[in-house]
């Protein structure tokens, strides 16, 4: 017969053998739990980068046509996305915006007009706009131009608005920026073919055109120095050169007869000069408009202008720094593109005589 103690005991160990089992039971469940949250986890991971990944690398529409689509200036990364989502060239604009965000790219979008599909994957398309693969323009600045011109050509092209440009030529803080002592940026604006795109700036397009001038222009200024010249006055009057011929061949002679008229003193009485003064010049040059004061009318004035009346090219800015070596005072036109040079008065007037007064007899009979 066994006795109490014995039977404590031996219940006592059953009892802390059945703790120890539960304990370890509740060990086990506990581990799987963890274990199974864990794969669960991990699974789901696994899931979802597969699933953002075959996002970023399938094309919204693989028939999709390619559209023009424009990031505006200040415009964010989640609006362009919002945008790109609405017109179908992405599925998700939060998972565009999401892997934006994961590679740092959320404020490095560049402004302009880029031609984008559908059938691009969301990393081509991120990666178009994060450097700035726009569509550019080509745009040909003629020699000659005035700033008001170039203004209506960039302004036909969707490239700029026309009074914003013109009031930026004219900024005394722009001009100073570009070392210009001039009224304006008029003759600065360098003629050449520019590639630019739409949604810039209008002072990032006067930028490379000002820019342009100063590459072409600042190899010429030993040049000036030599013939004791500014640089400022170079350009005036490389500007009226242009405006006087359209051929290469006549630009060192026509530049010749201005400099001897300044040397001598003379009046450089330029019909140009009169023309670019006169606001809103209905293009008839009347004989009144020759003896009406403004500040650009070299009939009136002595010396040069105020600042250019045009934006010359290289060929007319060297015309000034190399002329040809001539006497003559005075040239007129032969309505035929070209000109009679006179190194006096009235060689001059035979000349006026023989291609203007006829020429206006002749209209006159025919009439």
């Amino acid at each position: 017969m066994l006795s109490y103690q014995r039977i404590l005991e031996k219940t006592n160990v059953h009892w802390l053998t059945y703790e120890g089992e539960e304990n370890s039971i509740l060990g086990m469940s506990w581990n799987r739990l963890i274990f199974g949250t864990v794969a669960i986890v991990f699974l789901l991971s696994v899931f979802l980068s597969l699933a953002f990944g075959l996002f970023l690398i399938t094309p919204a529409d693989k028939a999709g046509p390619e559209q023009v689509f424009v990031i505006r200036e200040k415009q964010s990364l989640k609006e362009a996305a919002e945008e790109l989502e609405k017109r179908g060239i992405i599925k998700s604009k939060r998972l565009f915006a999401l892997w934006a965000r994961i590679v740092g790219q959320t404020k490095q979008i560049k402004v302009g007009e880029y031609a984008l599909s559908p059938k691009m994957p969301p990393l081509e398309i991120l990666e178009k706009i994060r450097r700035g693969m726009v569509i550019a323009y080509p745009v040909t600045i003629p020699e000659g131009f005035t700033a008001e011109e170039i203004a209506d050509l960039l302004e036909a092209k969707g490239l700029v608005a026309k009074a914003q440009f013109l009031q930026l030529t004219k900024d005394p803080k722009v001009l100073s920026q570009y070392r210009i002592t001039g009224p304006s940026l008029e003759g600065y604006l360098f003629p050449d073919t520019y590639q630019f795109n739409r949604g810039l700036p209008a002072l990032t397009l006067i930028d490379v055109m000002v820019k342009r001038f100063w590459q072409v222009v600042e190899p010429l200024r030993a040049r000036a120095n030599e013939v004791g010249m500014k640089i400022e006055d170079v350009i005036i009057l490389a500007s009226i050169v242009e405006k006087e011929t359209g051929r290469p061949d006549e630009r060192p002679t026509i530049a010749s007869v201005f400099l001897n008229r300044l040397r001598r003193g003379m009046r450089l009485e330029s019909d140009p000069t009169v023309i670019y003064g006169i606001e809103h010049f209905d293009g008839n040059l009347k004989k009144e408009d020759l003896g009406r004061e403004t500040p650009y009318n070299t009939y009136v004035i002595r010396g040069l202008t105020p600042g250019p009346i045009a934006n010359p090219g290289l060929d007319a800015i060297k015309a000034i720094l190399y002329p040809a070596q001539t006497d003559y005072l005075y040239f007129v036109s032969k309505n035929d593109g070209s000109h009679h040079f006179s190194k006096s008065f009235t060689e001059h007037t035979r000349a006026v005589e023989m291609y203007q007064k006829r020429r206006g007899r002749s209209r006159e009979k025919t009439s």
